[in-house]
């Protein structure tokens, strides 16, 4: 007996996954060129080089859109600080060096073009859109505080930190960064440097580290 091929509609696809890949980019462009108000359907159809009833074959309209491509940004942000802080799993023998290369480049995704317009674009609609502030945060800022959760309780275990309320260690330490950017950076309205930057890693490390190396006169008993 010939086996039954899988339902067609199981599986989209590639050019049209391409083709809503390329509306959400271009629609993010030009939400974060104009703001949502001024943003027009058809300025997203043109940036993403497809006819505009193209456009409702994919969203329904234009909050559909707002809303889709928001996610699809927080979700792109995640990715890649999640890829950073992954890298903690093996931070090799010099702990104080890798975490603030992690630090670093957590900085570096956390204020970039794409980030910095991710937040305007949700806080100045949080009055229309109250849910995607809470869904921007859900996939940024938690997820990205429970992945670091995990690595410092791995590093606890291994006795290199000293032990600890993991989820608050990492809510600490990504205070001790993302504070001082803000300040720094006049709440995104200020380009900040890569010294400054490496600086502002380091200082958060080495603030944290004091807090949460395992103490030598402990280690010394064992």
């Amino acid at each position: 007996m010939t086996e039954a091929a899988p339902p067609r509609e199981r599986f989209a696809p590639r050019g049209r996954i391409d083709k809503r890949r390329a509306i959400l980019d271009a629609a993010f462009a030009v939400f974060a060129r104009h703001g949502y108000e001024q943003a027009g359907v058809r300025e997203v159809a043109a940036e993403a080089g497809v006819a505009k009833p193209t456009m409702y074959n994919h969203f329904a309209d234009k909050e559909d859109l707002f809303r889709h491509t928001v996610e699809a940004t927080a979700d792109a942000v995640q990715t890649d600080c999640l890829a950073v802080v992954d890298d903690l799993r093996a931070p090799g023998e010099d702990l104080t060096a890798a975490m603030e290369d992690i630090a670093y480049r957590l900085l570096v995704l956390c204020c970039d073009e794409r980030s910095t317009a991710l937040r305007r674009l949700t806080h100045a609609q949080v009055v229309h859109f109250p849910d995607l502030v809470e869904a921007v945060h859900r996939r940024t800022s938690i997820r990205i505080a429970e992945s670091l959760a995990d690595r410092l309780a791995r590093l606890c275990l291994s006795g290199r930190l000293r032990p600890c309320e993991p989820a608050q260690a990492a809510e600490q330490f990504l205070a001790l960064l993302t504070a001082p950017m803000e300040a720094r950076s006049h709440l995104g309205s200020r380009k900040v440097t890569a010294a400054e930057t490496h600086k502002i890693a380091a200082a958060a490390v080495d603030t944290f580290l004091r807090a949460y190396r395992p103490d030598p006169h402990d280690v010394d008993r064992k």
